[in-house]
């Protein structure tokens, strides 16, 4: 064989790097390590770079390319696609059908982050009647910025704010068409973030709606630069922590629930961490369902990343998932249709 140049070497180095890291990614959600769990948010740029490097060796005749061609084939296997490829477009809601809107509205706050005195509820409520979801789930919800007459199609409600040193902290709310049976909290331990579930009737059957919030990182991109790099990464992997043990008790309420259950919420992290797995479990991811395109419900550095997930019991028949872009608070909502089966 001939002999490779530098340049080419060098690539091969670079590719062998890319390819490990895919790995260590695909196995992230099989363990517990936090520390390594950093390295699933990379998941779709080391995809990417991967197939680039296909390319390369094929356009150089080179049999690495096999390299870069098995980690992508294991780790679409392993993990899955992050692309939406689905036609499902039917948003209507048929005979026994029901929405469900899950939107973090940042406090109403609008998504530049020193503007604390904007109130953007005004346009998320229009936003929300506008699509007309049988259930709302609202993450970093303040209730004091609605008035009287707003979402007043919407009868019952559940919620769970909690004060802490002054400041609304867990801050979750329900707003349904269907009657609402029972509610109950889900305490996260040391944290501001939380859960809380709800029982509903839809018409001869009783569901569950779990609306979530995991635990934040707190990173605010503008402020990177005054962070430290070790004690960001301390930080970073602390919240790593926290959300799967997080996901340990949501797992444990998902398994305990004598009705069907739909999962919804903010879970500050991609459908490649072990937390995502934890909760899914075998559950319907609605994006998967029936999604398209790449799914984008956050920017981070303008990178990309679907962190707002909708899951449904396996029993359930996802009708749509629809991925908005209104850019209003920092999160873009997500609906998602679905067909519950009579008992």
């Amino acid at each position: 064989m001939k002999k490779l140049s530098f340049f080419k070497r060098i690539m091969l180095f670079l590719n062998m790097i890319v390819v490990f890291c895919l790995f260590l990614a695909c196995i992230v959600p099989y363990t517990s390590i936090a520390s390594l769990a950093f390295i699933s948010l990379t998941v779709p740029a080391l995809v990417c770079i991967n197939m680039l490097f296909v390319l390369y060796w094929v356009l150089a005749k080179k049999v690495y390319l096999f390299f870069s061609l098995l980690i992508l084939v294991f780790g679409y296997f392993t993990l899955g696609s992050f692309i939406g490829f689905n036609s499902k477009l039917n948003n209507t809601l048929e005979g026994g059908a029901i929405s469900l809107l899950s939107y973090n509205v940042l406090g109403f706050h609008g998504k530049n982050y020193n503007e604390w005195e904007i109130s953007t509820s005004g346009d998320i409520v229009e936003f929300v009647e506008s699509e007309d979801p049988s259930i709302i789930c609202f993450q970093e919800f303040q209730s004091y910025h609605l008035k009287n007459d707003m979402l007043k199609n919407y009868p019952y409600v559940a919620n769970n704010f909690e004060n802490q040193k002054d400041n609304i902290s867990v801050n979750l709310a329900v707003y349904s068409k269907y009657k609402i049976i029972n509610s109950e909290k889900l305490v996260f331990p040391d944290t501001y973030n939380g859960g809380l579930f709800i029982d509903m009737i839809v018409q001869t059957d009783t569901v569950r709606v779990f609306n979530l919030h995991l635990q934040s990182f707190a990173v605010r991109p503008n402020n990177l630069k005054y962070e430290r790099s070790d004690r960001l990464f301390v930080r970073l992997r602390d919240s790593f922590e926290k959300q799967l043990q997080q996901a340990e008790i949501i797992r444990e309420f998902i398994n305990n629930s004598p009705y069907k259950v739909i999962v919804a919420g903010d879970f500050n992290n991609t459908q490649f961490s072990k937390v995502y797995f934890n909760i899914k479990g075998n559950l319907k991811d609605t994006f998967l369902e029936a999604g398209r395109g790449y799914g984008e419900t956050i920017k981070f550095w303008k990178f990309p990343f679907r962190i707002d997930m909708i899951l449904t019991d396996p029993s359930i028949e996802v009708l749509s998932h629809k991925n908005y872009k209104i850019d209003i608070s920092d999160h873009e909502p997500i609906m998602a249709t679905f067909k519950i089966p009579h008992q």
